[in-house]
């Protein structure tokens, strides 16, 4: 459950493709990630949401989970997100159980909270309440509403040693996180506000304060923990540098080293470019707005 409502973008070039098959003859799931077999807690995880939906669909029969990105995994850019809404959108359909959006967005929070937003297409807010049957998900605006890009700039493909579940765990230990939650109802009316009236001067400010916000809990947790690094702080100097030059481009950050670098249409060739140019930067993916979960074949 989440200690506030959030808006996030689903993005068009950073996808989880997952295949599921509930077969009889298996003893145990079987769950491949990245062409590799799960182990440990990561499989741990995946069998659990399994087990959610074999309990709404009211079977046993044991499942083959397959599933791969396009982009770095655990390295901060919402690969639990998208994951876990793949495999929540094609259990369920193995499964044959026929979930309502709302519905979809419910059970993919509970294996990993933002999974929800990736579920409904584009621009997307998650609601937050004291009573877990009010937390969903919903589109507030389709993906051709505006073409607002996120071009990525990747400047680590490593698992980050601390994942976003301990890092919200160990957020409540910040003397900061009253204030950043105090701060955010504001910030997220201006944020919606943006994003419905396409406004990128009013967006931009917001959501670079947010994500400085977000690493100053992180940092000032006990421990604490830092997922900045040399590169990431070379393209965000870079990146205020090309606006002063009259780029209209802005950042954010996820729980990680890799930088999400927010312009419009318009400008996202020449933002990857000159993201390219920047010596740390090992990938850079450009991404429109992208639709919600999908089953694309089966």
């Amino acid at each position: 459950m989440p200690l506030n409502d959030s808006l996030s973008m689903n993005l068009s070039n950073a996808t989880t493709t997952t295949t599921v098959e509930f077969d009889g003859p298996l003893s145990e799931d079987q769950v491949i990630i990245g062409g590799k077999e799960a182990r440990d807690a990561a499989r741990a995880r995946v069998v659990v949401h399994l087990d959610r939906v074999r309990a709404l669909a009211k079977i046993e029969t044991r499942a083959r989970v397959e599933s791969r990105n396009t982009f770095p995994t655990g390295a901060g850019i919402a690969s639990s997100a998208s994951g876990f809404a793949a495999l929540t959108v094609a259990a369920t359909h193995a499964a044959g159980l026929e979930l309502t959006e709302r519905e979809l967005t419910m059970l993919a929070r509970q294996a990993s909270g933002s999974a929800c937003r990736s579920i409904p297409a584009g621009f997307i807010e998650w609601i937050t309440s004291i009573d877990p049957n009010d937390s969903y998900a919903v589109s507030i605006a389709p993906p051709e509403h505006w073409d607002l890009h996120d071009v990525i700039a990747i400047v680590a493909t490593e698992e980050k040693k601390v994942g976003s579940t301990e890092g919200h765990a160990a957020a409540a230990s910040s003397r900061f996180l009253s204030a950043r939650l105090n701060a955010l109802p504001i910030r997220l009316h201006h944020v919606r506000r943006a994003i419905l009236t396409k406004d990128l001067a009013l967006l931009g400010p917001a959501i670079e304060e947010e994500a400085i916000e977000l690493h100053l809990v992180a940092m000032t947790s006990r421990p604490p923990i830092f997922y900045w690094s040399p590169g990431m702080v070379r393209v965000i100097q870079a990146m205020q540098q090309w606006r002063k030059d009259g780029l209209a481009v802005y950042f954010t950050l996820d729980a990680g080293p890799n930088v999400h670098l927010i312009c419009e249409g318009k400008d996202a060739a020449q933002v990857a470019e000159l993201a390219r140019q920047v010596p740390d930067v090992q990938q850079v993916i450009d991404n429109a707005p992208g639709p919600g979960t999908t089953i694309v074949g089966g």
